[in-house]
């Protein structure tokens, strides 16, 4: 995979550091605007490889001032449309050079591209379920396998009770990409739960490993993994465990599921949710 897929959290800090040596031979505004436009491209960069409908293609970006220069090869016009959606949608960028190539080598060379789409696709949803599943403080030290077969997410080995074992079918659930589940896990009790607490109990005594920017992180990933949040303006700050939640939602049912999917991360001790406006 294009190595933007592997790197792309650390395209604005790389593109930064690039440009240090620099300094030297630039003024103070040449630098400014190098910097702006690095910061940029990393935005761009790191928006487009997030987003499950283009994170299986090779998008290159390049901005300079306020013109974000995409290229590369996409399947259709509407991951072309949707990358350049994405690219204006970030602070800065007003015009998008899109010189992105549709099907540009035949249908044999589609078909194929198609193939690897769907398949990384899959590695996705079970990469998105896997995190899931370790970011929440009832599954974290499951011994749970996950894997995806075109949207059919089959999830194999123990838990430690039946609700576990049903936490672990709707987090899957409520993963894009997901068309059906098949929970073939097994409820073991005792050995899976003392399982559970070693690893509980490894993260504790290190002494303070799940920080605040580590939970904000996590919640707002799990909402932006979510088949029913993830298109919500929801945003999240934490203070010593509390998440607190601002914004807007649709529904109280969102509202809701907003509230217990942020309790479910770890480290999380309180969740704030009383600035989060319901539309209806």
């Amino acid at each position: 995979m294009h190595k933007l897929k592997q790197l792309a959290a650390a395209t604005a800090t790389a593109g930064l550091i690039a440009l240090l040596p620099m300094a030297a031979h630039a003024d103070d505004g040449d630098m400014s605007r190098q910097l702006d436009d690095a910061r940029a491209e990393g935005s761009v960069s790191t928006a487009i490889a997030t987003n499950r409908n283009l994170s299986p293609f090779s998008i290159d970006v390049e901005v300079e001032g306020d013109t974000a220069v995409l290229t590369g090869d996409v399947e259709s016009n509407v991951e072309k449309d949707l990358a350049e959606q994405i690219a204006k949608d970030i602070e800065g960028i007003e015009k998008v050079d899109n010189q992105l190539r549709v099907g540009t080598e035949g249908d044999r060379s589609k078909a194929g591209e198609r193939t690897l789409a769907e398949r990384m696709s899959d590695s996705t949803t079970t990469a998105t379920i896997k995190s899931k599943l370790l970011w929440n403080n009832s599954t974290e030290g499951l011994n749970i396998h996950v894997d995806t077969q075109d949207g059919l997410v089959i999830l194999t080995g123990e838990t430690d009770s039946a609700a576990s074992k049903e936490l672990a079918e709707r987090l899957a659930e409520d993963t894009d990409g997901v068309r059906e589940v098949r929970n073939e896990l097994q409820v073991t009790g005792e050995d899976a739960t003392e399982a559970k607490g070693t690893v509980a109990k490894t993260a504790d005594d290190a002494g303070n490993v799940i920080s605040d920017a580590w939970i904000t992180s996590k919640v707002k990933s799990s909402y932006l993994f979510s088949r029913s949040l993830s298109g919500l303006d929801i945003s999240v700050d934490t203070n010593n465990g509390k998440v607190i939640l601002d914004g807007a939602v649709d529904t109280e049912a969102e509202k809701d599921l907003a509230e217990q999917t942020a309790k479910n991360i770890r480290g999380v001790r309180e969740v704030d949710s009383s600035q989060l406006s319901v539309a209806e």
